[in-house]
Protein backbone atom coordinates (compact mmCIF):
# COMPACT_ATOMS: atom_id res chain seq x y z
CA UNK A 1 0.00 0.00 0.00
CA UNK A 2 1.28 3.44 -0.92
CA UNK A 3 0.03 6.79 0.36
CA UNK A 4 0.70 10.09 -1.36
CA UNK A 5 -0.63 13.58 -0.96
CA UNK A 6 -2.65 14.94 -3.87
CA UNK A 7 -4.51 18.12 -4.79
CA UNK A 8 -7.37 18.76 -2.40
CA UNK A 9 -10.62 16.99 -3.20
CA UNK A 10 -13.93 17.86 -1.52
CA UNK A 11 -17.31 16.06 -1.44
CA UNK A 12 -19.24 16.65 -4.66
CA UNK A 13 -22.73 17.17 -3.19
CA UNK A 14 -24.27 18.38 0.11
CA UNK A 15 -25.71 14.87 0.60
CA UNK A 16 -22.30 13.17 0.57
CA UNK A 17 -21.68 11.27 3.86
CA UNK A 18 -18.82 12.62 5.98
CA UNK A 19 -17.49 12.14 9.49
CA UNK A 20 -17.58 15.14 11.80
CA UNK A 21 -15.27 15.40 14.81
CA UNK A 22 -15.73 18.22 17.31
CA UNK A 23 -12.89 18.93 19.74
CA UNK A 24 -13.82 22.10 21.59
CA UNK A 25 -13.16 24.96 19.18
CA UNK A 26 -11.74 22.64 16.50
CA UNK A 27 -14.01 21.03 13.89
CA UNK A 28 -12.72 18.33 11.56
CA UNK A 29 -14.61 17.02 8.54
CA UNK A 30 -13.30 13.79 7.01
CA UNK A 31 -14.49 12.24 3.77
CA UNK A 32 -13.52 8.84 2.36
CA UNK A 33 -14.40 8.03 -1.22
CA UNK A 34 -14.58 4.31 -0.36
CA UNK A 35 -15.46 3.39 3.25
CA UNK A 36 -13.01 0.76 4.46
CA UNK A 37 -13.07 -2.15 6.88
CA UNK A 38 -10.21 -4.24 8.22
CA UNK A 39 -10.02 -7.70 6.57
CA UNK A 40 -7.91 -9.11 9.44
CA UNK A 41 -9.65 -10.40 12.57
CA UNK A 42 -7.39 -10.56 15.62
CA UNK A 43 -7.52 -13.86 17.55
CA UNK A 44 -4.46 -13.40 19.82
CA UNK A 45 -1.58 -10.99 20.31
CA UNK A 46 0.45 -12.95 17.73
CA UNK A 47 -2.14 -14.26 15.26
CA UNK A 48 -5.08 -13.11 13.17
CA UNK A 49 -7.28 -14.47 10.39
CA UNK A 50 -7.90 -12.94 6.96
CA UNK A 51 -11.72 -13.09 6.85
CA UNK A 52 -11.68 -13.00 3.04
CA UNK A 53 -9.66 -16.20 2.65
CA UNK A 54 -9.58 -17.83 6.08
CA UNK A 55 -5.76 -17.81 6.01
CA UNK A 56 -3.94 -17.35 9.31
CA UNK A 57 -1.81 -14.20 9.57
CA UNK A 58 1.06 -13.73 12.00
CA UNK A 59 1.54 -10.24 13.38
CA UNK A 60 4.92 -8.52 13.34
CA UNK A 61 5.59 -6.80 16.65
CA UNK A 62 7.46 -3.53 16.78
CA UNK A 63 10.32 -2.66 19.15
CA UNK A 64 9.72 1.12 19.26
CA UNK A 65 6.92 3.50 18.36
CA UNK A 66 8.98 4.59 15.35
CA UNK A 67 8.60 1.11 13.83
CA UNK A 68 4.85 1.68 13.65
CA UNK A 69 4.36 5.29 12.61
CA UNK A 70 0.61 4.82 12.19
CA UNK A 71 0.24 3.79 15.84
CA UNK A 72 2.34 6.71 17.03
CA UNK A 73 0.40 9.16 14.88
CA UNK A 74 -2.91 7.83 16.18
CA UNK A 75 -1.77 8.18 19.79
CA UNK A 76 -0.68 11.77 19.26
CA UNK A 77 -3.88 12.58 17.36
CA UNK A 78 -5.91 11.33 20.34
CA UNK A 79 -3.79 13.48 22.64
CA UNK A 80 -4.27 16.57 20.44
CA UNK A 81 -8.01 16.00 20.20
CA UNK A 82 -8.37 15.48 23.95
CA UNK A 83 -6.41 18.65 24.71
CA UNK A 84 -8.49 20.67 22.28
CA UNK A 85 -11.74 19.26 23.67
CA UNK A 86 -10.83 20.46 27.17
CA UNK A 87 -8.62 23.55 26.77
CA UNK A 88 -11.29 25.83 25.31
CA UNK A 89 -10.88 28.46 28.05
CA UNK A 90 -7.16 29.02 28.67
CA UNK A 91 -7.74 30.97 31.87
CA UNK A 92 -9.01 27.73 33.42
CA UNK A 93 -5.85 25.75 32.60
CA UNK A 94 -2.36 25.37 34.04
CA UNK A 95 0.53 23.63 32.30
CA UNK A 96 2.94 21.77 34.58
CA UNK A 97 6.26 20.18 33.62
CA UNK A 98 7.74 17.68 36.07
CA UNK A 99 11.32 16.45 35.61
CA UNK A 100 13.89 14.35 37.47
CA UNK A 101 17.21 15.56 38.81
CA UNK A 102 18.61 12.10 38.11
CA UNK A 103 18.63 10.28 34.79
CA UNK A 104 15.40 8.41 35.64
CA UNK A 105 14.56 5.94 32.86
CA UNK A 106 11.96 3.69 34.56
CA UNK A 107 8.53 4.39 33.05
CA UNK A 108 6.79 2.33 35.76
CA UNK A 109 8.30 4.58 38.40
CA UNK A 110 7.11 7.57 36.37
CA UNK A 111 3.49 6.37 36.70
CA UNK A 112 3.92 5.73 40.43
CA UNK A 113 5.61 9.07 41.13
CA UNK A 114 2.99 11.02 39.21
CA UNK A 115 0.04 9.43 41.02
CA UNK A 116 1.72 10.10 44.38
CA UNK A 117 2.35 13.70 43.32
CA UNK A 118 -1.27 14.19 42.22
CA UNK A 119 -2.59 13.02 45.60
CA UNK A 120 -0.30 15.49 47.36
CA UNK A 121 -1.32 18.19 44.88
CA UNK A 122 -5.04 17.70 45.63
CA UNK A 123 -4.41 17.85 49.38
CA UNK A 124 -2.43 21.06 48.82
CA UNK A 125 -5.36 22.57 46.89
CA UNK A 126 -7.72 21.62 49.73
CA UNK A 127 -5.47 23.42 52.23
CA UNK A 128 -5.45 26.52 50.02
CA UNK A 129 -9.21 26.43 49.49
CA UNK A 130 -8.94 25.78 45.73
CA UNK A 131 -11.14 23.39 43.75
CA UNK A 132 -9.85 20.11 42.31
CA UNK A 133 -9.03 20.13 38.57
CA UNK A 134 -9.15 17.34 36.02
CA UNK A 135 -5.87 16.43 34.36
CA UNK A 136 -4.36 15.32 31.07
CA UNK A 137 -0.89 13.88 31.61
CA UNK A 138 1.58 12.91 28.90
CA UNK A 139 5.05 11.45 29.28
CA UNK A 140 8.00 12.64 27.18
CA UNK A 141 11.31 10.73 26.85
CA UNK A 142 14.51 12.74 26.59
CA UNK A 143 17.46 11.91 24.37
CA UNK A 144 19.51 10.89 27.41
CA UNK A 145 16.82 8.38 28.40
CA UNK A 146 15.22 10.34 31.24
CA UNK A 147 11.47 10.93 31.47
CA UNK A 148 9.53 14.17 31.81
CA UNK A 149 5.86 14.42 32.67
CA UNK A 150 3.72 17.18 31.19
CA UNK A 151 0.39 17.85 32.87
CA UNK A 152 -2.48 20.12 31.86
CA UNK A 153 -4.66 20.84 34.91
CA UNK A 154 -8.17 21.88 33.83
CA UNK A 155 -10.22 23.75 36.43
CA UNK A 156 -13.97 24.43 36.31
CA UNK A 157 -13.29 28.10 36.98
CA UNK A 158 -10.32 30.43 36.59
CA UNK A 159 -7.16 28.58 37.52
CA UNK A 160 -5.64 29.82 40.79
CA UNK A 161 -2.16 31.22 40.93
CA UNK A 162 0.13 28.48 42.23
CA UNK A 163 3.75 29.40 43.04
CA UNK A 164 6.09 27.12 41.16
CA UNK A 165 8.16 26.67 44.34
CA UNK A 166 5.13 24.99 45.91
CA UNK A 167 4.75 22.68 42.90
CA UNK A 168 8.46 21.86 43.05
CA UNK A 169 8.20 20.94 46.73
CA UNK A 170 5.14 18.76 46.08
CA UNK A 171 6.91 16.97 43.22
CA UNK A 172 10.19 16.59 45.09
CA UNK A 173 12.03 14.85 42.25
CA UNK A 174 13.69 17.69 40.38
CA UNK A 175 13.00 20.73 38.24
CA UNK A 176 9.41 21.89 37.66
CA UNK A 177 7.73 24.57 35.59
CA UNK A 178 4.25 26.03 36.10
CA UNK A 179 2.68 27.99 33.26
CA UNK A 180 -0.61 29.56 32.27
CA UNK A 181 -1.87 29.03 28.72
CA UNK A 182 -2.35 32.16 26.63
CA UNK A 183 -2.16 33.28 23.02
CA UNK A 184 -2.54 29.96 21.20
CA UNK A 185 -5.54 28.97 19.08
CA UNK A 186 -4.83 25.22 18.81
CA UNK A 187 -3.57 23.93 22.15
CA UNK A 188 -3.53 20.31 21.06
CA UNK A 189 -1.16 21.02 18.19
CA UNK A 190 0.91 23.43 20.26
CA UNK A 191 1.43 21.26 23.32
CA UNK A 192 2.15 18.06 21.40
CA UNK A 193 4.70 19.80 19.20
CA UNK A 194 7.69 18.51 21.13
CA UNK A 195 6.25 15.03 21.75
CA UNK A 196 7.71 13.83 18.45
CA UNK A 197 10.27 16.30 17.10
CA UNK A 198 13.80 16.85 18.43
CA UNK A 199 16.41 19.52 17.89
CA UNK A 200 19.11 18.42 15.47
CA UNK A 201 21.94 18.14 18.02
CA UNK A 202 19.75 16.29 20.53
CA UNK A 203 18.65 13.85 17.83
CA UNK A 204 22.26 13.12 16.81
CA UNK A 205 23.27 12.49 20.44
CA UNK A 206 20.26 10.20 20.99
CA UNK A 207 20.93 8.22 17.81
CA UNK A 208 17.62 9.13 16.18
CA UNK A 209 19.00 11.27 13.34
CA UNK A 210 17.30 10.83 9.96
CA UNK A 211 18.40 13.23 7.22
CA UNK A 212 15.15 12.73 5.31
CA UNK A 213 13.22 14.17 8.30
CA UNK A 214 15.35 17.30 8.69
CA UNK A 215 13.37 20.55 8.80
CA UNK A 216 13.86 24.15 9.84
CA UNK A 217 11.39 25.85 12.18
CA UNK A 218 11.03 29.20 13.86
CA UNK A 219 11.23 29.31 17.68
CA UNK A 220 11.74 31.85 20.47
CA UNK A 221 15.04 31.98 22.37
CA UNK A 222 15.68 32.93 26.01
CA UNK A 223 15.78 36.62 25.11
CA UNK A 224 12.36 36.42 23.43
CA UNK A 225 13.82 36.71 19.92
CA UNK A 226 12.52 34.60 17.04
CA UNK A 227 15.26 32.33 15.69
CA UNK A 228 15.58 29.51 13.16
CA UNK A 229 16.31 26.02 14.44
CA UNK A 230 16.97 22.69 12.76
CA UNK A 231 14.86 19.76 13.96
CA UNK A 232 14.31 16.12 13.04
CA UNK A 233 10.60 15.50 12.65
CA UNK A 234 9.32 12.39 14.43
CA UNK A 235 12.70 11.58 16.02
CA UNK A 236 11.34 11.40 19.57
CA UNK A 237 8.92 8.61 18.61
CA UNK A 238 11.90 6.26 18.50
CA UNK A 239 12.44 6.80 22.23
CA UNK A 240 8.98 5.58 23.31
CA UNK A 241 8.74 1.88 24.29
CA UNK A 242 6.24 -0.18 22.19
CA UNK A 243 2.76 -0.23 23.69
CA UNK A 244 3.59 2.71 25.97
CA UNK A 245 0.54 4.73 27.02
CA UNK A 246 1.54 8.28 26.09
CA UNK A 247 -1.58 9.92 27.56
CA UNK A 248 -3.44 9.43 30.83
CA UNK A 249 -6.49 11.38 31.95
CA UNK A 250 -8.71 11.80 34.98
CA UNK A 251 -12.29 10.58 34.73
CA UNK A 252 -13.85 14.01 34.21
CA UNK A 253 -11.91 14.82 31.05
CA UNK A 254 -14.14 15.32 28.00
CA UNK A 255 -13.75 13.16 24.93
CA UNK A 256 -14.02 14.43 21.33
CA UNK A 257 -17.48 14.12 19.79
CA UNK A 258 -17.45 12.02 16.59
CA UNK A 259 -20.48 11.25 14.44
CA UNK A 260 -21.62 10.64 10.86
CA UNK A 261 -23.46 13.37 9.00
CA UNK A 262 -23.63 14.93 5.54
CA UNK A 263 -21.41 17.52 3.90
CA UNK A 264 -24.26 20.03 3.89
CA UNK A 265 -25.03 19.59 7.58
CA UNK A 266 -21.33 19.72 8.49
CA UNK A 267 -20.83 22.96 6.57
CA UNK A 268 -23.90 24.47 8.22
CA UNK A 269 -22.45 23.62 11.63
CA UNK A 270 -19.03 25.22 11.05
CA UNK A 271 -20.69 28.28 9.52
CA UNK A 272 -22.98 28.69 12.54
CA UNK A 273 -19.95 28.32 14.84
CA UNK A 274 -18.05 30.99 12.91
CA UNK A 275 -15.14 28.62 12.34
CA UNK A 276 -12.94 29.43 9.31
CA UNK A 277 -11.06 26.73 7.38
CA UNK A 278 -7.48 26.58 8.70
CA UNK A 279 -6.11 23.36 7.23
CA UNK A 280 -6.89 20.98 4.37
CA UNK A 281 -5.27 17.75 3.21
CA UNK A 282 -6.12 14.98 0.72
CA UNK A 283 -4.31 11.68 0.23
CA UNK A 284 -4.61 8.87 -2.31
CA UNK A 285 -4.19 5.27 -1.15
CA UNK A 286 -2.86 2.94 -3.88
CA UNK A 287 -2.21 -0.80 -4.01
CA UNK A 288 1.08 -2.39 -5.06
CA UNK A 289 0.03 -2.21 -8.72
CA UNK A 290 -0.43 1.56 -8.42
CA UNK A 291 -4.22 1.52 -8.65
CA UNK A 292 -5.90 4.07 -6.42
CA UNK A 293 -8.09 2.28 -3.89
CA UNK A 294 -9.26 5.22 -1.83
CA UNK A 295 -9.12 8.99 -1.56
CA UNK A 296 -9.37 10.55 1.90
CA UNK A 297 -9.69 14.24 2.69
CA UNK A 298 -9.55 16.23 5.91
CA UNK A 299 -10.62 19.81 6.56
CA UNK A 300 -10.11 21.54 9.89
CA UNK A 301 -11.94 24.62 11.12
CA UNK A 302 -11.14 26.69 14.21
CA UNK A 303 -13.46 29.18 15.92
CA UNK A 304 -10.49 30.84 17.64
CA UNK A 305 -8.19 31.02 14.64
CA UNK A 306 -5.75 33.92 15.11
CA UNK A 307 -4.07 33.76 11.72
CA UNK A 308 -0.71 32.39 10.66
CA UNK A 309 -0.88 29.21 12.70
CA UNK A 310 -2.32 26.45 10.54
CA UNK A 311 -1.98 22.72 11.18
CA UNK A 312 1.80 22.66 11.42
CA UNK A 313 2.33 25.91 13.28
CA UNK A 314 4.22 25.27 16.48
CA UNK A 315 4.26 21.58 15.65
CA UNK A 316 8.04 21.44 15.53
CA UNK A 317 9.04 23.58 18.50
CA UNK A 318 11.43 21.82 20.89
CA UNK A 319 10.18 21.46 24.46
CA UNK A 320 12.19 24.26 26.04
CA UNK A 321 11.30 26.81 23.39
CA UNK A 322 7.65 25.82 23.28
CA UNK A 323 7.41 26.35 27.02
CA UNK A 324 9.03 29.77 26.77
CA UNK A 325 6.15 30.87 24.57
CA UNK A 326 3.57 30.07 27.25
CA UNK A 327 3.13 32.90 29.73
CA UNK A 328 3.56 32.23 33.43
CA UNK A 329 6.03 31.80 36.24
CA UNK A 330 9.54 30.57 35.80
CA UNK A 331 10.57 27.04 36.69
CA UNK A 332 12.32 25.96 39.87
CA UNK A 333 13.65 22.91 41.60
CA UNK A 334 16.82 20.89 41.28
CA UNK A 335 18.43 19.19 38.35
CA UNK A 336 18.38 19.85 34.62
CA UNK A 337 15.06 19.97 32.74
Amino acid sequence: MKIRRIDNVEPETPDTPVTMKVCGDIYEIRHMRSPTSCPIKKVSKDWGVDVRSGVAVRFRHTTTRADNTASGAQSLARLRDTLNANCTEPEKCLFLTLTYAENMTDNKRLYKDFHAFWKRFLRYLDQKGHPHPEYIACAEPQGRGAWHEHVVAVFKEKAPFLPNNDISNLWGQGYTRTKALHGVDNYGMYLTAYMTDMELNDSIEAGTFDASRLAEVEAVDKQGQRVKKSIIKGARLKLYPPGFNIMRCSRGIKRPEVYRTTEGEAQALVKAAGAPLVYQKTIAVSDEAGEVRNVISWRKYNTKYQGGQGEDAGASLPCSDAERQIDGTEGSGTGTP
